[in-house]
């Protein structure tokens, strides 16, 4: 008996159909599709999600000095003059950060082997490359994901069946977290 589909695809090509699938399932929470595929793309995005949960907490504060230009009141940078050369002023900031341990990072390092990276581009700014942000989807898994199902012992999705697709007659079905 095989431990997984083969979805009549090659091996590289399922692992790519697998990464993009558990990519959006993360960063939209639901997806449309095959109930073949999302059966298989349920086991990879459960995995994630139990590890987000089981290392959220597993991490220190650490405060650091940070080089910060000095801004003035319109948010601009300010300039001094030193030698005949503008030069930008730098203020000493203290900023504190999440510094993970090494079982977090590791498990950071996992998922992002999964993941593919998300860019977002805003609606107003679309066809313009400027204003797009990308999207850390290993944060989004530690901050949103693993307090939300921190009491849970899996279950983390859920498959609704919706129809029968016209054209091949595939059962197509709702992947959301639940």
């Amino acid at each position: 008996m095989a431990k997984y589909r083969k979805l009549g695809r090659t091996s590289s090509q399922r692992k790519a159909l697998i990464r993009a699938e558990v990519t959006n399932l993360l960063h939209y929470g639901k997806i449309v599709t095959t109930e073949a595929k999302a059966k298989e793309i349920r086991k990879v995005a459960e995995k994630l999600i139990a590890l987000a949960v089981k290392e959220k907490d597993n991490f220190e504060t650490v405060t650091v000095d940070a080089k910060a230009a000095k801004k003035d009141k319109d948010g601009k940078r300010v300039k001094e003059v030193v030698d005949g050369k503008k030069v930008t002023v730098y203020e000493t900031v203290q900023k504190e950060i999440k510094k993970d341990m090494p079982s977090r990072l590791h498990a950071r390092r996992q998922m992002l082997k999964v993941l593919y990276p998300v860019t977002e581009v805003p609606e107003e700014a679309a066809g313009k490359k400027a204003n797009t942000k990308k999207v850390d989807l290993t944060q989004k898994l530690f901050e949103e994901y693993a307090p939300k199902y921190a009491d849970r012992n899996g279950g983390y999705t859920r498959i609704v069946k919706i129809a029968q697709r016209k054209g091949d007659a595939a059962l197509e079905v709702l992947l959301e977290l639940v």
